[in-house]
């Protein structure tokens, strides 16, 4: 599955600027987006998972530069704290989800339960498939009480991936990103692939879909996210029936089919064409003289 993911795929700076700018770039169109789900209380929930150094913190960024920040929560995911191992593994995420209208954003998530808990032996292999049928029934009673749902997995080499780590511990404002575990992880890449690909497998369903992100070209991850979720996020709002107000002030906008450059404007009707009331003439009544006396 992933070594058939072309890794090559890129935009130049030029293709980048056009597609996410403008009025009609994948930016402006997610603003509207978002507006259109506050009108139709739909709920959104992005999940972001990839390999380290991929670039999830950097899109995600992107992702809320140009959104209403009332509207939305970002929610990085780390070790589950002490309180929370004593409760099923998926209530810290329950308590996180969005509300009727508003976008949840995951970085990270639900999904280290069949990923770094299971590579470093945190859970047992039981454990690893029950979680896996667990998070396909939590996914689909969400989908189905009208939650939309993109889940999207940050692809890059373990060659590439390890240039990137030697490039943040080059940068005094990244180096602390890096730590041993990275390392660590790093060499697992190999066991790490068998993991994620069964998760895809096991977890992509059409009311919760999985898109692999080529994530060497940061532009291509950014422009292929973007688009991915307004392309599903307007799928539920169609169905829903919650216009696009911008789209139906354009649609007004244009003249009809008929019309042409030669057509006369709209003009009253003449003077003649309108009726009144006929006026009536006040004449004078002669008022007879007085008699003498």
């Amino acid at each position: 599955m992933l070594e058939a993911v072309d890794l090559t795929l890129k935009l130049s700076k030029a293709e980048y600027k056009e597609a996410m700018g403008g009025p009609h770039g994948v930016v402006n169109r997610l603003r509207r987006i978002q507006r259109r789900c506050v009108e139709g209380r739909v709920p959104v929930c992005l999940v972001f998972e990839g390999w380290d150094a991929a670039g999830k913190g950097t899109l995600i960024s992107r992702l809320v530069e140009r959104l209403d920040p009332r509207g939305f929560a970002v929610h990085p995911i780390s070790a589950p704290l002490a309180d929370e191992r004593l409760r099923p593994f998926l209530w810290r995420f329950w308590m996180k989800l969005p509300a009727s209208g508003h976008i949840g954003i995951f970085d990270r998530s639900w999904y280290g339960r069949v990923l770094v808990e299971r590579i470093d032996k945190l859970v047992a292999e039981r454990e690893v498939q029950d979680a896996l049928l667990q998070i396909s029934e939590f996914e689909r009673q969400l989908a189905a009480d009208g939650m939309v749902i993109s889940k999207f997995f940050l692809h890059i080499s373990k060659k590439e991936q390890k240039q990137r780590f030697k490039e943040c511990e080059k940068d005094p404002f990244l180096a602390w990103k890096i730590q041993d575990e990275d390392w660590r992880h790093h060499k697992q890449y190999d066991k790490y692939v068998i993991a994620i690909e069964e998760m895809l497998a096991q977890t992509s369903r059409s009311a919760a879909p999985w898109t692999i992100v080529e994530s060497t070209c940061l532009r291509w991850a950014q422009v292929k996210v973007f688009r991915t979720i307004c392309d599903q996020v307007e799928q539920e709002l169609l169905r829903r029936g919650v216009p696009d107000p911008d789209l139906m002030a354009e649609e007004e906008a244009v003249p009809p089919p008929n019309a042409t450059a030669l057509d006369p404007p709209d003009t009253p009707p003449p003077a003649a064409a309108v009726t009144t009331a006929p006026r009536r003439r006040r004449t004078k009544t002669a008022t007879p003289a007085a008699d003498d006396e």
